[in-house]
């Protein structure tokens, strides 16, 4: 693999990715909970597996890690709801001057 950073910048991100997994205020669930929804929101499949096997060696159910993507999942929906109505409002839209769908 190629080196991205110099081995100064790889040295501090160690360091700054560390200080977000051993952190004095979340415990190491909550830390890999969140871990998890951010590796999730941002769709990196490497860090999903990585979490999810720490959530199975730390014995987080199954049930918290659908509702963690349960949590992902509706985020992802409002976000996806207020950009369609940023589009609709910087663009003057209105769907109300869309026609209505044929009845069945």
């Amino acid at each position: 693999m190629a080196q991205l950073m110099t081995e100064t910048q790889e040295a501090k991100y160690k360091t700054f990715y560390a200080s977000t997994r051993d952190n004095q205020f979340l415990s190491k669930r909550e830390s890999i909970l969140v871990g998890l929804a951010a590796a999730m929101a941002v769709n990196c499949l490497p860090c999903q597996r990585y979490y999810l096997e720490d959530c199975r060696k730390a014995g987080i159910a199954k049930d918290d890690v659908a509702e963690v993507l349960a949590k992902v999942m509706a985020v992802s929906a409002g976000q996806k709801r207020l950009q369609f109505q940023e589009v609709l409002d910087r663009y003057e839209i209105k769907l109300d001057d869309f026609g209505s769908a044929p009845s069945a």
